[in-house]
């Protein structure tokens, strides 16, 4: 006897399955990408002076955007360690 052939409904739900999920991929890098520009401006008050008087919440949102950059590879861990020492120094401590 033969094994049973797959139906037509499930070869459909197994379509629909990847196609959920290649959209689900698909979303997922959109809004990964849609953070790159953001990254670019917050470096700008980095490289700007490096004194410059900024908030501790812009602080913490640089040094997340380091960590993220080190994360994805697009530094150096040399880079990396004197960008993070740097903002912590600026942090204010109260």
């Amino acid at each position: 006897m033969g094994g049973q052939r797959t139906s037509f409904s499930k070869l459909q739900r197994d379509r629909d399955k990847k196609a959920k999920a290649a959209a689900k991929r698909e979303k997922r890098q959109d809004r990964g990408a849609g953070t790159e520009g953001d990254e670019v401006v917050t470096d700008a008050l980095v490289d700007d002076d490096g004194k410059s008087e900024l908030s501790a919440d812009d602080l913490l949102k640089l040094i997340e955007s380091i960590h993220q950059r080190f994360d994805a590879g697009t530094m150096t861990y040399e880079e990396f360690e004197e960008q993070k020492v740097d903002l912590l120094g600026r942090l204010p401590v109260d």
